[in-house]
């Protein structure tokens, strides 16, 4: 009999998993996926012919592996895309040449193609646009003003010549990084926007999670370095990720690779069983047997047996589903972990307030920016996407404008409970105060409500080590990806961590040691990206 795995979770670690089994292994994946979509959080959401990315995916990782991966699925684009004026990437004032791939396919042809994209995000605070990251350029300093540029200056000076002795929290990492002003001006609200909780109840993992590589000293070695020579090949091999300058993006959104993905491993004999919430793990000693499921259409359940298992699925929904196995403290610290949700609200409209006055050319002289970060406290709303950047084909009608408002909360608080048609006038409201739209050009909405998008590094995060040695004890089980682990990172890395989980496999390798590494200990850590 041929083995099987059962994988729990339709995502990119899971999708990922199932792909690695059928084209490398002859061991047969089943996924067991509670929703219809195939991509977790990287799945794309239609909407009346129009696309939405659920927090915004550049497709880039220092990887090989990973960018070879994608590019297997989605070969890179040959000939230019509609909105491309010119092939030059400009970003923070400096060029790019972009190199289509030789014999690539046609973006207006065929929509199998990954596109090449420019990396634009900016921050809008004081009613002002700043780039990002922060440079100390003219526009900077009329934006920000002298005083608070001499603070700036002077608080990172100070933590440069008399550190931090100890750095525990995100707040303490952030001032060990950047210095106290600028921490609190570009970084404080942001953050605190997106966890709910202050900076200093934030355990400091997350910024060497995320933002591992972003200093003040990198970023202006790289602009004198932009002066000089400027790379043109995608893989960006000496570029921190943070400063990245074009990535990869599939043509319809994150989703359609993710799609295409489940389709071959349905064609080389995986299975995928959507509508499917695994209710309980079934184990015996230190081997996991089985696993149960309700069908959400039928409401029957239904249990599968497997050789290996690996588990996408949140961590306190996992170790809930063990039962009375579960030990008292690894219950407790489950029990604490926490997890933080999204609610992105799309907009149809026929213009933006704001106006393109940077050098990047752009359709309709749209504002060129992928994200934008709002800044300013007096809004909730954390992050603008504007999908027309992402690829001109997420939107149905390109003399429109499609965007996203992007708003972090907690199950059950009352941004989650508001009703939709309320949130989606509070959103419009919120730019319209904010100056980016006026609320008259609005033509169509939608809202789409994601939870437990992001594990939280609070709560009893600091204890996840017993919840980690009580999973490891059983030899078939692994945890790979972002909720798998806990982990507040990209798709990427939760690539690697199925792809590992696969290789340890078919080496016949039972300690997770490895998998675990993944994100800890390589160098390709990106900053507030998903």
């Amino acid at each position: 009999m041929p083995k099987t795995v059962i994988i729990i979770g339709a995502g990119p670690a899971g999708l990922t998993a199932a792909y690695e089994l059928v084209t490398k292994t002859d061991i047969q994946p089943i996924i067991l996926e509670k929703s219809t979509d195939m991509g977790g959080i990287s799945k794309t959401v239609v909407y009346k012919g129009n696309r939405m990315d659920i927090g915004g995916h550049r497709f880039f990782s220092k990887s090989d592996v990973v960018m070879q991966w994608w590019q297997h699925i989605l070969p890179i684009q040959g000939a230019a895309t509609k909105d491309e004026m010119q092939q030059d990437i400009y970003y923070q004032r400096k060029k790019t040449t972009v190199t289509l791939a030789s014999n690539g396919p046609d973006p207006e042809q065929t929509d199998r193609v990954m596109l090449i994209r420019k990396r634009i995000s900016r921050i809008f605070y004081l009613r002002k646009f700043f780039d990002y990251p922060i440079s100390l350029n003219t526009k900077t300093l009329a934006n920000l003003g002298i005083v608070r540029i001499v603070k700036i200056g002077y608080s990172y000076l100070k933590i440069r010549l008399f550190p931090l002795k100890e750095v525990n929290t995100l707040e303490e990492f952030f001032i060990s990084r950047f210095g106290t002003e600028l921490y609190q001006t570009f970084f404080k609200d942001y953050t605190e926007k997106v966890w709910g909780v202050p900076c200093n109840a934030i355990a400091a993992d997350w910024g060497a999670q995320r933002i591992k590589e972003l200093s003040v000293s990198k970023a202006i070695i790289h602009a004198i370095k932009s002066i000089v020579h400027k790379p043109s090949s995608i893989e960006q091999k000496d570029v921190s990720t943070s400063l990245i300058e074009q990535f990869m993006y599939p043509k319809l959104g994150p989703g359609q690779m993710w799609e295409t993905v489940a389709a071959i491993v349905q064609e080389k004999g995986g299975i995928i069983i959507k509508n499917a919430n695994v209710t309980s793990i079934q184990t015996e000693n230190s081997y996991v047997q089985s696993v149960t499921y309700t069908d959400a259409l039928s409401g029957t359940t239904k249990t599968v047996h497997g050789d290996y298992f690996f588990s996408t699925m949140p961590v306190k929904e996992l170790i809930a589903g063990f039962g009375n196995v579960v030990p008292a403290d690894v219950k407790a610290v489950s029990d604490g972990l926490q997890y933080r949700d999204f609610i992105t609200v799309g907009l149809l409209l026929n213009k933006l307030k704001i106006k393109n006055q940077t050098n990047i050319p752009t359709l309709n002289n749209l504002v060129p920016d992928n994200w934008i970060y709002i800044q300013e406290r007096d809004v909730k709303i954390g992050r603008l996407q504007i999908f027309n950047n992402w690829s001109p084909y997420m939107v149905a009608d390109n003399t429109k404008v499609w965007m996203g408002l992007e708003y972090f909360c907690n199950e059950g608080d009352a941004l989650w409970q508001m009703p939709d048609a309320d949130f989606i006038q509070f959103a419009i409201e919120e730019l319209h105060k904010i100056e980016i739209i006026d609320r008259n050009d609005v033509i169509d909405s939608t809202i789409i409500r994601m939870p437990k998008t992001y594990p939280a590094y609070f709560g009893t995060y600091h204890q996840f080590n017993t919840i980690r040695q009580f999973t490891d004890t059983f030899s078939n089980l692994f945890l790979i990806g972002r909720n798998g682990m806990h982990k507040y990172n990209n798709q990427d890395h939760s690539m690697l961590t199925a792809i590992t989980a696969v290789e340890n496999i078919k080496n016949g390798i039972t300690a997770k040691e490895n998998i675990w590494a993944i994100n800890t200990e390589e160098d390709y850590h990106e900053t507030n990206d998903k």
